[in-house]
């Protein structure tokens, strides 16, 4: 298998990899999931379970959810992959809980991703300590809660109000696996799936575990195939003979699309490489990744982006067609810009923990109609040159100039007048003389 890896590696042809499982994929009818009355309760138009491995709800006339049930036979392990509940079937996931028996809920996603909703919060927080699903009749309560640096523990108790039966459930949460994407390293991600295996959530004596992310085939399919094929591994004689691509086809007979980037598989190749330590008798290596996932350090703060505008998702939850954070670091720019020009009295800008949002005038420009218009080159222009100014006189110039003007008046006056007997002497004349 590391051959194999190295091999892959050094060509750098993962995504060839990749695109040939997805070619040899099975590709089987999931007709009850395009129901009309089914489509409400598809998170994604594209991820749907085929008909013959769906989980089938119990209570009520329509038993549809989008959940599949992965059978692996030889390793006699089940998984029940599905996605992450929509705010209208989180009954329907508990009551799925309940009827299959699960002691096990593996979480891979958080709630909000990237400003987008991924699932609903389908268990009480702290808070509010206990939820009631009316629809299906459940009640939910959270017993105790251990965070950690990257994944949470949480013991919940599971009451069906019908029959008043208790039973408890643990949630495995891990919090900090990117969407697309891979967790920061292998031996983080093998610490959470052995706290996962110790709880007993994965033994064949319960139910099986119910595993989901947002659309339940991306880091759900990479958490199920790692498992399955360490699980593989130390029941076979012996264990260079699991092929990951083998047990990856096999799976997706059960669900769509498990794996859905070259990342995610190539992240699975170490993974099990990783963990093929620890099966081949080097116990060691579990105290290492504990030590290397730095568990017991402070979990990063999450803060809720702002509610995004409405929109509707693209399928299969691809909905970041742009990035937001560059949107919204060059609209700032813009708007720094213009309300710079528009102050005339000079401000001073300082860098500090504490930025200081000031209200955009009116008749300002939108970021938006300037990131969409082309980009002119900005030209420095000197300023036209006024008209030269007279130098200021002294008093003794501005006195004799009055005085001038003061000698000029009498003068005009006698002009004037005599100007007007002149003119009025002719018209005399003319009169009767002519």
């Amino acid at each position: 298998m590391e051959a194999e890896f190295r091999e892959i590696d050094e060509l750098g042809n993962w995504n060839a990899v990749y695109q040939e499982i997805r070619q040899q994929s099975s590709d089987l009818p999931c007709k009850i999931s395009k129901l009309p009355e089914n489509r409400s309760r598809n998170r994604y138009r594209d991820v749907s379970p085929f008909d013959h491995s769906r989980i089938r709800l119990q209570i009520g006339s329509n038993d549809y959810i989008n959940a599949s049930l992965i059978s692996v036979d030889e390793a006699q392990r089940n998984y029940i992959l599905t996605q992450g509940p929509l705010p209208n079937t989180c009954g329907h996931f508990w009551e799925m809980v309940w009827e299959q028996c699960c002691r096990g809920v593996v979480m891979l996603n958080r709630v909000i991703e990237k400003g987008s909703i991924k699932c609903a919060q389908y268990w009480p927080q702290r808070e509010e300590r206990e939820g009631v699903f009316e629809d299906t009749n459940f009640r939910l309560t959270l017993i105790s809660e251990d965070v950690k640096s990257y994944y949470t523990v949480r013991q919940l108790e599971l009451e069906n109000l019908s029959t008043q039966e208790t039973r408890e459930i643990l949630q495995f949460h891990y919090t900090t696996w990117p969407d697309f994407g891979v967790p920061e390293s292998p031996a983080s991600f093998l610490n959470f799936l052995f706290k996962v295996r110790e709880s007993g959530c994965l033994s064949p004596e319960h139910g099986p575990v119910v595993v989901h992310c947002s659309a339940g085939i991306g880091r759900s399919g990479t958490f199920c195939l790692v498992d399955t094929c360490l699980l593989l591994m130390s029941q076979r004689k012996d264990p260079s003979s699991v092929r990951i691509q083998e047990v990856l086809l096999e799976m997706r007979r059960y669900r769509m699309g498990l794996i859905q980037t070259a990342d995610q598989l190539r992240f699975s190749y170490l993974a099990v490489i990783e963990g093929a330590k620890y099966i081949m008798g080097d116990t060691s290596v579990q105290e290492s990744w504990k030590e290397l996932s730095n568990e017991e350090d402070l979990p990063p703060e999450f803060t809720p982006p702002p509610r995004p505008r409405p929109r509707i998702d693209p399928p299969n939850g691809k909905g970041d067609l742009v990035n937001p954070d560059t949107t919204h670091f060059f609209s700032e720019i813009i708007k720094n810009s213009t309300e710079i020009c528009a102050n005339s009295a000079p401000q001073t800008f300082t860098d500090g923990p504490e930025l200081r949002k000031r209200a955009v005038a009116a008749g300002e420009v939108r970021a938006t109609e300037l990131l969409s218009e082309p980009d002119d080159p900005i030209v420095a222009r000197e300023a036209p040159p006024k008209p030269a100014r007279s130098p200021p006189k002294t008093p003794t110039e501005e006195a004799t100039h009055v005085a001038a003007n003061a000698a000029w008046s009498p003068l005009l006056t006698s002009v004037f007048m005599c100007t007007v007997l002149a003119v009025g002497a002719y018209a005399c004349y003319r009169t009767y003389f002519h």
